[in-house]
Order: structure tokens, then sequence, then C-alpha cells
């Protein structure tokens, strides 16, 4: 009694934030055990990784833990019996089970109370008092995540792209790794199985570009992504009270929160997975350097972006038959995108928008892609690379202001205010201080573009050892001067 009563106490006290002191604590520990005590016993390894990335996990909410293994040893089994079955039907059946239980969590979870209340609204259209309660649900922290993980298994798995697992420990691990478990990357089987299932060397290559991977991840959340958060913040929550230009502002510094908050996130679970010899699927490559909004959507949250195309596009019959159903396929995937991060009218006309900033390069059937680093091996873009640029951001900022709403009816007056004769006014909210930080990221950031993240080919751009050291230090004092009040990263919510 008294030890459960300890372990409830240490995970509630626990609040494992990327960018917390606990994480802080608690990733080093897992290295030193993982490479200094069981280095030479993989199955230790593993079994050592999965009961950290409980206890990770269980640090958010304990209860939910039970949630996590039953989904995952739900998707365990069913991948057995569809390999193990010849007959299509049984196969089909497997499948079918797995992905409804699995979405019926999720649709439970994440959007009972959402349809409850539409429904209820819909009834009083008609005249009728409807005394419908709603729950007092808890989301699950990374439900839509580690849903997304054991489907695509499934999936793969189905499809005889994979032959499955028969080691639960190992399966468990690929679905609860704990840098991906919570925000992502949504991993493949294809891709994190066979890393667990081989022996790892510590390379201290890998270990040097990790943490270099989770200091740049640090700076984008805490000193980019905070900071911009603050006045994108004030703007958004009273946004009736400012002019148009401020709510320009605002809409600019919650883009830039956006990138800053979620990308940072995924470079500092990359470099951690690095840490113990794993590479995770890259999640962002430089987005806001896109020249059209198709090309954005291959470099943001593209571990989200290609499960879409795979796992749904695709399969409804992606390009292939027609206009009507392209346009059909498209729109399908992008407003499952927009309702994927959340149960409010908002998401869906998010992924409306976007989904109508494609439709002319579909009916038009443009098929430039652009598929290389905008101005590769130059050092400045041409002048219409910058309008591609800006007109690319300016188009996404715009989605975002309905991303960021708390209802249609506030997305629809910030956007009527902001188009007003003040619009050209000096904005009533911004910093100094912050634009500058903010302007030397993105040059950071525009140097770096060929690489994986920002600071990544550090070396090769400067030279001197000391001068390299300087920067890491600056990079940190600014990581540490900024770390006082400690803000959730967006994407926990999704």
């Amino acid at each position: 009694m008294h030890s459960n009563l300890g372990i409830l106490i240490i995970l509630y006290i626990f609040n494992m934030l990327f960018n917390s002191f606990e994480y802080a604590l608690f990733l080093p520990l897992v290295f030193i055990i993982y490479w200094f005590i069981l280095r030479k016993n993989i199955k230790l390894q593993n079994i050592f990784l999965l009961a950290s990335s409980y206890f990770f996990y269980g640090c958010w909410d304990w209860r939910f833990l039970f949630l996590l293994m039953f989904s995952t040893f739900l998707d365990y089994f069913t991948g057995l019996k569809i390999a193990d079955s010849s007959n299509q039907k049984i196969r089909k059946a497997w499948l079918w089970l797995s992905v409804g239980v699995n979405l019926s969590f999720l649709g439970f979870f994440k959007y009972y109370n959402f349809f409850v209340e539409q429904f209820a609204e819909l009834l009083s259209l008609f005249g009728l008092t409807p005394h419908i309660s709603t729950l007092n649900i808890i989301l699950p922290v990374g439900i839509s995540f580690y849903t997304f993980h054991g489907l695509s298994y499934v999936f793969d798995i189905y499809h005889d792209k994979i032959k499955p697992t028969k080691n639960l420990v190992n399966y468990s691990l690929f679905v609860s790794f704990f840098p991906l478990l919570v925000a992502g990357p949504i991993e493949r089987a294809t891709h994190l199985l066979p890393q667990i299932e081989r022996k790892r060397v510590f390379d201290f290559k890998k270990f040097e570009d990790g943490l270099r991977q989770i200091l740049w991840g640090l700076f984008m959340k805490i000193v980019i992504a905070d900071n911009c958060a603050k006045l994108a913040d004030a703007v958004f929550n009273q946004s009736d009270k400012y002019s148009g230009s401020t709510l320009v502002v605002g809409a600019i510094f919650f883009t830039i929160q956006a990138y800053g908050d979620f990308a940072g996130y995924s470079n500092i679970a990359l470099g951690s997975a690095r840490l113990l010899g794993f590479e995770l699927l890259k999640n962002f490559n430089f987005p806001y350097f896109s020249r059209n909004i198709r090309e954005l959507w291959r470099r943001w949250h593209m571990s989200l972006s290609y499960w879409l195309r795979d796992y749904l596009y695709i399969p409804l019959g992606g390009g292939r038959e027609g206009m009507a159903k392209t346009i059909r396929n498209t729109a399908i995937v992008f407003l499952t995108c927009g309702f994927w991060h959340g149960a409010n009218w908002t998401f869906l006309a998010f992924g409306a928008i976007h989904t109508l900033y494609v439709m002319p390069s579909i009916l038009k059937k443009r098929t430039t892609k652009y598929t290389e680093i905008v101005a590769q091996g130059k050092i400045l873009p041409t002048p219409k690379e910058v309008y591609q640029i800006i007109k690319t951001f300016c188009l996404f900022a715009f989605s975002l202001i309905v991303f960021r709403a708390e209802s249609i009816t506030q997305a629809y007056h910030y956007i009527i205010d902001l188009f007003t004769v003040d619009l050209f006014s000096m904005p009533q909210v911004y910093s100094g201080s912050i634009i500058l930080l903010v302007i030397i990221f993105f040059l950071i950031e525009w140097i770096g573009r060929e690489g994986n993240y920002g600071i990544e080919g550090i070396k090769s751009k400067i030279k001197s050892m000391p001068l390299r050291w300087m920067f890491y230090y600056v990079i940190a004092f600014l990581v540490f001067y900024y770390s006082g009040h400690k803000q959730a990263f967006i994407y926990f919510q999704f």
C-alpha cells in the first residue's frame, strides 16, 4: 500500500515536459543505465527502455497507462492473426477489429462531447429542448499519435509490407518509445522496429549530434516559441480591442510560435532518440522557406502528412481516377488532418482553407513540386523566390488565425477586424528584443536549411572550435535566461 502510494506521488510530482528540470534528470539517468550497465544485452536494454517509457507516460496521468497497454496488445494480437490467416475475409475482419476499436477509443475521448453538443444544437433548431449532459472526459496525452503508430503497423501487415513481430516487448517499445510517445513523430514499423530488434552500438558522433539537436530544439521552444506565445496570446485573448495592424502582428507571432513549438519538440525528440542509438523520422524540413502551400505540407509535420498520404489518400484512389475524385480525396485528407487536431469547427475550417489553397494547382494540373531546397547551393534566394516564400508564409499565417481561434465566431471577427482602416497603423503589441531574436533565428535556419536542423552543419560553418563553443554557450545562456516561465508544448493537446 505504502509503496504504491509512493509511486503515485512520484508520478504526480514529476512533470515530464521536454523543457523541464525533471526531463533534464530523466534523460541522463536513462542514458547512463542504458549504455553503461545494459549495453551488452539488447533484451535488457529494450525492457528498460519500455519501463522508462511507461514511467515517462505515467508522469502525465498513470491511469491512461492501461489504455496505452490495451491499445498496444490489441494491435500486436491482431497483427499476428492477420499474418497467420490465408483467408482474406478473416484477415479483413481482424483488420477492422483493430481499426474499429482504436478509432472508437480515439473518438470517445477526443470527440464525444463535441458530437453531443452539436447534436443538442441541431435539435434546438427544430424547437426541441434536449436534456443531454456531457462527460468530464480527460483527453489521454498522445492518444492521436500512438493510435496512428498502431494502425500503420496493422495496415502494413495486412498489405504484406512487413511481417509481424512475435516479441511483445519490442512491439510495445515501438508504440511507446518515450521521445515520440506524446507528440510524435508518427513512426512506421518498417523504420523503427528493425532498429529495436538489432543491437545498437554507441557512436560518439551521433551522441554529439543528438546533444546539438536537443540544444537547438530547446532554443526553438523556450527562446522563440514561448516568447512569441506571450505576444500572440495577448492579441488573440482580446482580439476585439486591437487595431488591424496589431492583429496582423498577433497572427505572425502565432505562426512563428507554432513552428518553434512543434519543430522544437521534434528536434528534442530526435536528439533524445539519437543519444540512445535510434534514428526517428524527420518531422520538419524548414517549412517556412517553402515556395507554395503544397511544398509547405511536404515539409510541415511530415510524419502526419505522409501517413495521411499512404493510408488515406492513396487507398482512396489518390489522383489516379479523374479530376472529381482527386478533388474529393484531397478534401478528405485535409479535412481529416484538420479534425485530427481536435474537436472544434475551427480545425475543420483550417483543413477546408488548405483544400481551397491547393485546388487551383489541381484544377490547372500543375505538376511543379519544388523537391529541392530553395536557393540550393546559393547564399541568397532570387526575388521571385523571396516573393513565393513571403506569399506562402502569409497564406499559412492566415489559416492559423482560424486554427488558433477559440471558435469560428472569434476567427470571423478577428479576420473582419484585421482588414480595417487601421491596418497600416503602428501595432499596439510588439517587442523589439523578440523581433531581433526571431530575425537571428531565421537567419540561422536559412544558413542551415540544407541540413536536418538549423545548426546541424555548424562545424563546417564555424571552423574555429573556441568560436563554435562560444556559439553553443550563447544558445545555452539564452535557453536558461528565458526558461523561467515554463509552457506546455502546443501539440500535447492533440
